[in-house]
């Protein structure tokens, strides 16, 4: 199936708000989810107590402990019923020193050298052995990797995209797969950022290029996509 003829409406028009149609064109990206990001006292936050995160930071890791790690928990394992690919980025240099790094990261000072612990997924959203990890060394995965070739590799035509962070590295990647042709859906609250605003903001920026849901409506799309492939 084409994405144009994925994308009609039924009434002869086109639509980027479809449903999950076929697990075998379909991908789950989770972006940027390891420990170098995700875990108090640790990586890009070691210098935080979790035992006494700061204000600025609570409203962050409260969401990503209750909210987005869960959610994301439950769309890996609808995507692994269902057929569905679960492909991961994560920042993590092609060389130790970390040489290879895009300007950007290196004046912003984000990096994870080849090989570090921080490139690794939490224990809560740990990957399968043979699931997909790209890392990368820019804010757009599509920029700095060969993203765009696998998933044309797998002929994936829908992407499920959802991660860290909501209005970054996120926020890039949706507005490029959609650009490059892809149906893009996004579960929000398997999506996070600093603050609320800054996360609704986002949303509303390119709620234009996607379809933006709840994790569950997607989980259930997976799941009568399993049940119909057992009939």
């Amino acid at each position: 199936m084409s994405r144009a003829r994925l994308a009609t409406d039924g009434k002869g028009g086109l639509t980027r708000h479809v449903p999950i149609q076929t697990s075998a064109h379909t991908a789950l990206l989770v972006v940027d989810v390891q420990n170098y990001t995700s875990v108090p006292g640790d990586g890009e936050f070691s210098h935080v107590d979790p035992e006494n995160i700061p204000d600025d930071l609570a409203y962050h890791f409260d969401r990503l402990e209750t909210t987005t790690l869960p959610a994301i928990k439950r769309l890996q394992d609808a995507c692994r019923a269902s057929g569905v690919e679960v492909i991961y980025t994560v920042v993590e240099a092609l060389t130790r020193d970390m040489r290879d790094l895009g300007l950007d990261y290196k004046i912003s000072g984000i990096g994870v050298p080849k090989g570090s612990p921080w490139a690794e997924l939490p224990d809560s959203v740990a990957r399968m052995d043979d699931e997909i990890v790209i890392p990368k060394t820019s804010s757009n995965v599509f920029m700095s990797t060969n993203i765009d070739y696998v998933l044309r590799a797998l002929e994936v035509e829908q992407l499920i995209i959802c991660g860290l962070l909501t209005d970054q590295c996120v926020e890039s990647s949706v507005r490029d797969a959609c650009d490059l042709g892809y149906l893009v859906t996004v579960p929000e609250d398997a999506c996070a950022t600093m603050t609320q605003e800054r996360h609704d903001q986002s949303l509303g920026m390119y709620g234009g290029y996607c379809r933006i849901v709840q994790a569950d409506q997607i989980v259930g799309e997976l799941q009568a996509l399993a049940r119909q492939a057992a009939e």
